[in-house]
């Protein structure tokens, strides 16, 4: 059977998807290249949320071109957000692709490959080397319709037997529709899926050995408002947290991304009470300013953000706190920007991506005025990343000398000879030791820290 190679750019919801086309190809006999030159498939799972993401999507499908020299039956294939977005029009910069698959139609990906494959099979005789190597054949499957309950399509699995953690995908798309925003276009509106569903994909991962997973969702924590109705005062994305609880043997619960105005009462004392939600969340601030918060269409102020980040510390003491900041928004003024420089350095978060804005043709930020240089976004954003490293390596150094439970998640990516595990807070620790601490659970004591990660050694804990 052909092999296929997947490369996967954004975030954890793309790695998902990648996961389940690569599930589904297998199911079919297709076998998984370890190298892209080994494969008769090459896919590349695209990010639209900045256009840097594109641009090197565009660009290393156009370098897999060349590849046909030596292989004319290659089938190339642009899947997910940039695919979305851009539909038909992909085929005038990439006229080589065999196929162009959006975000709702991941699991026909499959079926798609195996089409493409025939018709290269059949029309290769039919065109001269240099088609060969500058074109496709014929024109491109290209799908990036809507389709209904493509939420529910999304749930099967490709684990390793060493494998501790997983993703679950509990939602797509987006209502909220910030004016930076892209995802609402890509992703479509927001719908999640069943919770009974949710739990069963749970039960069937902690059969596989899994641990630990992570619930994936656009604004993960406004899951299932639409479809679920409140219980018990308690909003969908708590019911499931407490269903997910029950799953005997699943340890840890995490997810991400939330949206500060998805966290009421109920939700902030679910996580100060349950123990297997991990003692991490992922708030994006996006700015520190008020007024440029509305230009975002981020309805929630500083005072607002502040007063959840110590709710959040107050239901469960210890808690990591990371966030999102977008430097550069149109009209952004140094005093702006300022602001949310004095903000990071109050809440001192646990880490930070930030971000210089980046106009998306199809988003209300793009046309603003106000457009900033690239160069002072530039300045910004190292500056920002400053102050957020120097609070980041604090809460390392204080680490140092502690005892911390760790789920091991296997050998380092950097050094196969040490293992590398996380903390409950999302810290990543290395330290030394076998194949009996793959999977497991047990602490370490904390040795030293670096600017990024933590060291340690497993310590004997007496009941």
């Amino acid at each position: 059977m052909p092999s296929f190679f997947i490369k996967t750019y954004g975030c954890q919801m793309n790695e998902r998807d990648s996961e389940q086309v690569a599930r589904d190809l297998i199911a079919r006999g297709y076998e998984m290249a370890s190298h892209e030159k080994e494969a008769d498939v090459i896919l590349l799972n695209t990010c639209s949320v900045r256009e840097m993401a594109e641009n090197k999507a565009i660009g290393k499908m156009g370098f897999l071109r060349k590849l046909r020299r030596n292989k004319p039956q290659l089938v190339l294939g642009l899947l997910g957000c940039m695919a979305q977005r851009l539909g038909e029009t992909l085929t005038k910069k990439t006229p080589y692709v065999d196929l162009i698959v959006g975000t709702q139609k991941f699991h026909r990906v499959a079926d798609y490959v195996e089409e493409a494959l025939q018709r290269r099979k059949q029309e290769e005789e039919e065109y001269d080397e240099f088609h060969q190597l500058t074109a496709s054949f014929h024109a491109p499957i290209v799908d990036v319709g809507a389709e209904e309950d493509s939420q529910n399509t999304i749930r099967e699995h490709l684990t390793t037997p060493q494998q501790a953690t997983a993703f679950i995908s509990i939602m797509q798309g987006c209502n909220m529709h910030c004016t930076f925003c892209i995802v609402p276009t890509t992703r479509g509106p927001e719908r999640g899926r069943p919770i009974q569903d949710i739990v069963q994909e749970a039960r069937a991962l902690v059969a596989q050995g899994i641990k630990e997973v992570t619930l994936l969702g656009q604004i993960v924590n406004l899951y299932g408002r639409h479809e679920i109705p409140r219980r018990d005062a308690k909003s969908p994305f708590v019911q499931l947290l407490e269903a997910l609880h029950e799953v005997e043997g699943l340890e840890r619960i995490r997810f991400t991304s939330p949206h500060p105005m998805g966290f009421r009462r109920d939700l902030i004392d679910c996580i100060g009470r349950l123990p297997k939600v991990m003692e991490h969340i992922h708030l994006p601030l996006q700015s520190g300013s008020d007024r440029i918060l509305r230009q975002m269409h981020r309805p929630y102020t500083t005072a607002a953000y502040r007063k959840l980040v110590a709710e959040l510390r107050g239901a469960r003491p210890g808690i990591a706190i990371t966030t999102d900041i977008i430097v550069g928004f149109p009209g952004e003024t140094e005093e702006d920007y300022l602001a949310s420089r004095t903000l990071a350095q109050e809440l001192e978060f646990d880490g930070a991506f930030i971000f210089r804005y980046s106009q998306r043709g199809d988003t209300p930020a793009a046309t603003m005025e106000g457009q900033l240089p690239e160069e002072i976004k530039e300045f910004r954003n190292k500056d920002l990343l400053e102050v957020v490293n120097a609070s980041a390596s604090q809460k390392l150094n204080a680490c140092v000398g502690t005892l911390q439970e760790v789920l091991c998640e296997g050998p380092s990516r950097h050094d196969a000879s040490q293992l590398a595990g996380r903390t409950r807070t999302n810290k990543i620790v290395i330290f030394e030791g076998g194949s009996r601490f793959h999977r497991e659970i047990f602490h370490l004591r904390i040795t030293r820290a670096s600017s990024s990660t933590l060291y340690g050694t497993p310590a004997l804990i007496e009941e």
